[in-house]
């Protein structure tokens, strides 16, 4: 793609190498909840500080404006190109880490690799999406969601063949990933289309002017990442608790974000035919809904609860990307930092929260409790405004 050609129709090849090299960052990225009863009996870890790791594993999202700002100025794609490499090679040493404090300096190095990573490629996505910006985050978003399918079943394939302290032997994969991708994206030149001949709004005035949006969609977010939270960092941890294995535990995890990446795949689609609003809206509704009836049930009609669960729980992702694309601001990739810092943030605090009640209440009473909470999320949804021509009017 040339420089500051805009696709006037949907690229998918372009969309579909974005989103595989989303598939591969995540994959290891995916690592720490299949292993975290792992981690929390070779550690000794409570419930809290397991908690406290996706806290330390998200916080450099606090960079994710600067790192927008940034790459309004160089090639954003080399960004996505090294993310993968660098990601692996932490991820694969959790297994090795001898203390704690290890754990969060691994953990920390990831989250500046994501942090490059996920700041500049939604924005990238909607270049090459023409006017079907939902339908090309559902694209992105399945590439992580099936990230999230595979990697548990990854991790615990390795410290199956090698044990816990084996999981190093991954990190080749993920550095040869990033020298497949050098040769597919060093050509293309997407970055300098963040830049047009206008003049950059100040930052400030940009966050003003969207702050509207950012206020509710960190309601939104913060009320959401309570539920999807305790499910992805702990289901595993909770299944163990109630006597099963670590396999099954994971292949649980595996369960939901399969569906999950179904759901992904499906919301941005259907939220340019029927709307963003009404998507999220039905999304908010049935999540907990279906978490009551998980927690409730045994067997098969569990596991049914549990794909439907994943259905809607990951539905917001694309929908609530493409709102962030839906504001067209003067500075795009910095409003998509923005976003994006608050969003990990906000998984972050959830994660901490729910490891912190797991502690005092038991960790299924407080998946129940975040049930409830996250309907705190349908308030926020129907104050959310956008641009009247866009989808979800």
């Amino acid at each position: 793609m040339q420089d500051g050609a805009a696709v006037p129709h949907f690229h998918t090849k372009k969309v579909l190498m974005i989103s595989i090299a989303h598939m591969v960052h995540d994959i290891y990225s995916s690592f720490l909840a299949p292993i975290l009863p792992l981690l929390i009996d070779k550690l000794g870890l409570s419930y809290g500080l397991a908690g406290s790791l996706s806290m330390f594993q998200r916080l450099p999202s606090l960079f994710n404006p600067v790192i927008g700002m940034i790459a309004e100025r160089i090639s954003a794609r080399y960004f996505v190109i090294v993310s993968p490499g660098l990601t692996a090679i932490a991820m694969s040493l959790l297994g090795v880490a001898p203390h704690y404090i290890v754990l969060v300096l691994l953990l920390l190095v990831m989250g500046f690799s994501a942090t490059l990573f996920h700041v500049p490629s939604p924005v990238m996505i909607k270049r090459v999406a023409g006017g079907k910006t939902g339908s090309g985050m559902s694209f992105y978003m399945l590439g992580g969601e099936l990230a999230r399918t595979i990697g548990p079943l990854v991790i615990l394939g390795a410290v199956s063949l090698w044990g816990l302290e084996g999981s190093w032997r991954l990190m080749p994969f993920g550095i040869a990933a990033s020298v497949v991708l050098y040769f597919q994206f060093h050509r293309i030149r997407i970055s300098d289309q963040f830049s047009g001949s206008k003049e950059k709004l100040r930052i400030g005035a940009t966050i003003r002017a969207h702050r509207h949006f950012l206020v509710l969609a960190g309601g939104i977010l913060l009320f959401l990442s309570l539920l999807k939270s305790a499910l992805t960092a702990f289901l595993p941890t909770l299944m163990t608790d109630a006597g099963a294995s670590v396999w099954k535990g994971g292949a649980y995890l595996s369960i939901l974000q399969l569906s999950g990446a179904v759901g992904t795949f499906l919301a941005g689609a259907i939220s340019d035919r029927i709307g963003r609003k009404p998507t999220l809206l039905v999304s908010a509704i049935i999540s907990p809904a279906m978490l009551w009836l998980f927690l409730s049930l045994d067997g098969i009609p569990a596991v049914a609860a549990l794909v439907v669960l994943g259905l809607a729980i990951f539905a917001p992702g694309p929908v609530m990307l493409a709102l962030v694309q839906d504001q067209e601001a003067e500075r795009p990739v910095f409003l998509n930092g923005v976003y994006m810092g608050i969003s990990f943030l906000l998984a972050a605090l959830g994660v901490q929260l729910v490891g912190a009640a797991g502690d005092i209440f038991g960790l299924r009473e407080t998946f129940l409790i975040s049930a409830v909470l996250s309907l705190g999320a349908i308030p926020c949804m129907l104050l959310l405004r956008y641009p009247d021509h866009k989808a979800g009017k």
